[in-house]
């Protein structure tokens, strides 16, 4: 069998799965009304067959938003919504995982319904940053984002109880786990990262209390979901949205042996090739990573092919790996993979927004094949 390691079957924290490629949380854009529907139901369900699929980024609240068209998790429509989605993706044999997120200040008073600025650790713009917003002639487009209001001390723990809150709806919904987004430059990495967080109370300063708000997210999820049903998103190295950081890969190695003494079923690492950044993310760091993280999976996303994927866990670097846009255009990726066959290619000018053109509506090896 081509790709023996990848195509082999894993435990991750309490799911069995029967393959090591896993679906990355990809933005659509499009929930018009902030509810997962029948599109969706189609969209999850004809990529069943990865080992686990992990949900586009889902706001926890309605101040947690950053761009219109995006999925919630925080009323009983999108709890509703998304169990039906499960029922779907369950009916077809597949398993998910709900990526909960925060964009923190990489959003804009447009997308908030009372005109509320974004939150952030501290009152600082993402310069180069755009929101996707929703303008008053009904249009919608990239805008640059707002700058900011820091968050007071006293309202933190109402943001963690935001993540507590979307973890019990994502487990009634029918979730297999949840997936603490703290990556891509929003809200929880900014918190963590130095240039974006000026903060002189407990949650800035040094990088135990930078850390503070992310573990303090995950051990509300964990208290919900269990341990060996949480995973976390991280980015270190990523130089995006206005980002800098210059502790990254302390940091990483930090969260790596707390979440390790948590027990977290895995740890996602995106890495910055898509998106600039610092080159250091090697095999040397991947290493250090998998040293300090050995309690769960340790999963890698970026540029990954299967070769590189199959090469990565033979090396004992990492457990499996996420594949974004190859899943865009090949629902059946996995079977692709299993036959070596060649690979649908996407189109970039259908990502976000739009019907099913460009989104369910790409064929299968069998379809391709009569």
């Amino acid at each position: 069998m081509a790709y023996e390691r990848l195509l082999s079957p894993m435990k991750v924290g309490a799911v069995d799965l029967p393959n090591r490629v896993f679906m990355a949380p990809l933005t659509r854009a499009r929930c018009p009304d902030q509810v997962p529907g029948k599109m969706q139901q189609t969209y999850y369900a004809q990529r069943a067959g990865a080992g686990m699929i992990i949900s586009e980024a889902t706001n926890i609240s309605e101040s947690a938003r950053g761009y219109v068209y995006t999925p919630g998790i925080f009323t009983d429509a999108q709890e509703a919504g998304w169990k039906d989605v499960l029922e779907a993706v369950h009916d077809a044999g597949g398993r998910m995982c709900c990526q909960l997120w925060h964009v923190g200040r990489v959003g804009h008073e447009m997308v908030h319904p009372d005109g509320r600025k974004p939150v952030a650790p501290s009152a600082l713009k993402a310069e180069g940053a755009q929101s996707y917003v929703e303008f008053e002639d009904g249009s919608s487009g990239l805008h640059d984002t707002a700058t900011p209001r820091a968050l007071e001390t006293k309202e933190i723990p109402g943001v963690v109880d935001e993540y507590r809150q979307a973890a019990i709806r994502a487990k009634r919904a029918g979730f297999d786990m949840v997936e603490v987004h703290a990556a891509n430059a929003y809200l929880l990495q900014q918190f963590m990262a130095t240039g974006s967080n000026q903060r002189t109370d407990a949650y800035g300063g040094n990088l135990e209390n930078r850390a503070r708000l992310t573990l303090e997210v995950v051990d509300a999820v964990i208290e919900v979901m269990g341990a060996d049903r949480v995973g976390i998103r991280l980015s270190p190295f990523i130089e995006i949205f206005g980002l800098s950081d210059d502790e990254p890969k302390t940091m990483a190695f930090y969260m790596a042996e707390q979440l390790n003494e948590r027990g977290l079923a895995y740890v996602h690492v995106a890495e910055p090739d898509w998106a600039g950044g610092d080159v250091s993310l090697n095999d040397d760091f991947r290493a250090a990573m998998r040293e300090r993280f050995t309690a769960g999976a340790l999963l890698f996303n970026g540029h990954y092919t299967a070769d590189k994927t199959e090469a990565l866990i033979a090396n004992g670097l990492g457990d499996g790996a996420s594949f974004g846009r190859p899943y865009i255009a090949n629902p059946d990726l996995v079977e692709r993979f299993r036959q070596n066959a060649e690979l649908n290619e996407p189109d970039p000018s259908t990502f976000y927004g739009g019907d099913e053109k460009g989104y369910t509506d790409y064929p299968t090896l069998a379809e391709q094949n009569g």
